[in-house]
């Protein structure tokens, strides 16, 4: 959010923790979008750009497990 209010009155959730689920859903997101995307690239033959996309979906798996684990310390899980 933008500004300098705090808008975790509103949503029951602070806004830092707000962003972080945020952030986990966008990168699971992320992940299963780039599944369809390495498959349209291998069903098409062009291993370059499947690569692409599979280094891209380890990446946003590994923002999702770093965020997940930031969750688990800030919100006691």
């Amino acid at each position: 959010m933008a500004g300098n209010t705090e808008t975790g009155g509103i949503t029951g959730t602070k806004d830092k923790e707000y962003n972080l689920i945020w952030y986990v859903e966008s990168c699971l997101n992320n992940a299963l979008r780039l599944e369809t995307y390495i498959q349209d690239a291998d069903r098409d033959g062009d291993s370059d750009v499947a690569e692409l996309f599979r280094k891209a979906q380890a990446d946003s798996r590994k923002g999702a497990e770093m965020g997940k684990q930031l969750l688990r310390t800030r919100i006691g899980g």
